[in-house]
């Protein structure tokens, strides 16, 4: 299926998801009295549906997120990549394709980079820590600027690009911001996903506290990015957030669970700045889910988008949606 059907799709199906958002949550949140831990199940891969994975399984699959977004704010930040010594493990060990040093003109944004990739090089080091031997290399991993590199084909999904035009997120502050905002939000549900399937309460207490701090950073691109696109109305960057959600959400699955920065209709004059349920409860992404975005595929793959090869580890199939 072609990018731009997809997001036609996408933007067929939005103002009725709108509506239907609220209905669909306070559905969702009687389920998850009855089993949270089952909903997950039922939105993995087979694989994941037929066995529970390993905690180690699963601070694995993290890992191999924290890389990517770990390399992403690492290049933008300082203009260069992680050190070799915390990407070695099991597994095939991967390059970064792309990534360079954004020239930041807004002192602020440049601040929030540096500090989110110390975090995320931080949450690196933890996880390898906590898996010891076990601890997946890093995959080979595309963060170019390049026309048909990942980044690219991202904000072509979107809409926001047309077919051989590339997406630049080194280019300016917005467009690092728009980059970051593809990342965060994925992150958040996906830890928050991922939560029950953890057995030791030692390693759900540090997933909980990598969960709170990528919910602090989503917040910081979110309202950064609303910020600047209710200033500058002409950058387009709240209806940019929203086809970036569209597409999201035409790669993850038939539900409409992402949000972007505009507010609900029944609320026209609030900003939407923490994507919630109705009783205010952020959303979760099985571990499939999560790949249909970073693969960049809707169906079942184990690769592409940003991870090129794959992930590393035992979970590494997206959802066949």
């Amino acid at each position: 299926m072609t990018d731009q059907l997809l997001v036609t799709e996408a933007f067929e199906a939005r103002a009725k998801r709108r509506d239907d958002r609220r209905d669909f949550f306070r559905m969702l949140s009687g389920a998850a009295v009855v089993g949270g831990a089952a909903i997950f199940a039922t939105r993995s891969d087979d694989a994941m549906a037929q066995s529970a994975p390993s905690d180690a399984d699963v601070l694995n699959f993290a890992l191999n997120l924290e890389y990517l977004e770990a390399q992403f704010y690492y290049f933008a930040a300082f203009g260069s990549g992680l050190p070799n010594s915390i990407l070695t493990g099991a597994g095939n060990q991967g390059a970064v394709t792309g990534g360079r040093q954004v020239a930041f003109s807004d002192p602020l944004v440049g601040a929030y980079a540096r500090e989110i990739a110390a975090d995320e090089r931080a949450h690196v080091e933890f996880l390898r820590t906590a898996l010891g031997s076990a601890a997946v290399a890093q995959p080979a991993i595309d963060i170019s600027a390049s026309a048909n590199g990942a980044f690219s084909s991202a904000a072509r999904a979107a809409g926001l690009i047309g077919a051989g035009a590339s997406f630049d997120p080194y280019a300016s502050d917005e467009n690092f911001l728009l980059g970051a905002y593809i990342f965060e939000d994925v992150g958040v549900t996906a830890y928050k996903g991922a939560a029950p399937l953890l057995a030791s309460k030692t390693f759900l207490e540090a997933a909980a506290g990598i969960l709170a701090v990528e919910a602090y950073h989503a917040a910081i691109v979110r309202t950064t990015l609303y910020a600047k696109g209710i200033a500058t109305p002409s950058a387009r960057l709240v209806e940019a957030s929203e086809a970036i959600s569209n597409a999201r959400d035409s790669l993850d699955g038939p539900s409409d669970l992402d949000q972007g920065l505009s507010p609900l209709a029944s609320n026209p004059n609030a900003s939407n700045i923490a994507p919630l349920d109705n009783n205010a409860i952020a959303f979760s992404r099985s571990a499939g889910q999560v790949l249909n975005i970073v693969y960049l595929n809707r169906v079942q793959a184990s690769g592409g988008g940003f991870f090129p090869n794959g992930v590393n580890g035992t979970i590494r199939a997206s959802a066949a949606n």
